[in-house]
């Protein structure tokens, strides 16, 4: 009977510590689930709903509530400028287009640099930011780039002229931005002072273009200027002046006569 009652008991407490394991088991697994979760919801990108292109616009096309729609992007990737309502891209009602001043493609954030205000008037006045002039450049200029240059571009200008005698190649603006290209016409954005400066400068040499990079956000030096002799590494030939002539030495003289005969006796200078 003891026998017995020692291996019931036997069998009571090996079921009690499988029910133990078993526990610890799904606890365990309970556990390792609601940390994959958790990793799972840190790992989850919050994101918001902004406006975006519906199909491909370039600059000076109007923007209308049929071109636009809503999109999810990334909170912390955000750019400034963005538009999150109808209200905010269309304050004036969806009858009021704004113009593209940038070209903008599909799904890319509409930003508040790259359209203008609400109702402004199309044309490049609706494109120049404020204080700023367009400048047109010469056809002649951007033929060889022309095919390269999008607007939002930014380029240098040298000028090529006579300074003090001698033919001069010099940086005269550097990062001018590209406002408007309509075939081969190429409108720049430059200041009131870069307009004045251009004007002169194309009147009195040639003016030429190279496009700068994109990652080049400092600039070109407009310091930078050469003439033929630096071009072709050419010393510049210093000629001596000749010695200046020796000073005479001055004669005093006076005549006496003698008999008949007039002669000439030099003396000393007083």
């Amino acid at each position: 009977m003891r026998a017995l009652f020692g291996l019931v008991l036997l069998a009571g407490m090996g079921l009690a510590g499988f029910a133990v394991y078993m526990v610890n088991q799904s606890l365990e697994q309970k556990d390792a689930a609601i940390a994959r979760e958790r990793e799972r919801a840190r790992q989850i990108v919050q994101t918001v709903e902004i406006y975006a292109p519906a199909r491909d616009i370039t600059y000076g096309e109007l923007l209308r509530a049929e071109d636009v729609k809503l999109v999810r992007y990334a909170v912390d990737d955000l750019p400034e400028g963005v538009y999150r309502t109808e209200e905010e891209l269309f304050p004036e009602g969806l009858d009021t287009p704004r113009v593209v001043r940038v070209p903008m493609y599909v799904n890319e954030p509409i930003l508040s640099v790259k359209v203008t205000e609400a109702g402004a008037p199309r044309g490049l006045t609706a494109l120049l930011d404020p204080g700023m002039r367009a400048y047109p450049l010469p056809n002649g200029m951007t033929n060889a780039f022309i095919r390269d240059l999008r607007v939002a571009d930014r380029i240098d200008l040298y000028w090529v002229g006579e300074v003090r005698g001698q033919q001069t190649s010099r940086l005269v603006k550097s990062g001018l931005e590209i406002l408007a290209i309509e075939g081969r016409d190429v409108t720049l954005q430059v200041s009131q002072t870069d307009f004045a400066d251009l004007r002169i400068l194309q009147s009195a040499g040639s003016l030429s273009l190279t496009p700068v990079a994109l990652v080049d956000a400092e600039g070109g030096d407009t310091t930078i200027e050469t003439n033929i002799r630096d071009a072709l590494g050419l010393e510049e030939i210093v000629v001596a002046p000749a010695p200046a002539p020796e000073p005479t030495p001055e004669i005093c003289t006076r005549r006496e006569r003698r008999g008949v005969d007039i002669v000439v006796i030099q003396v000393p200078c007083e």
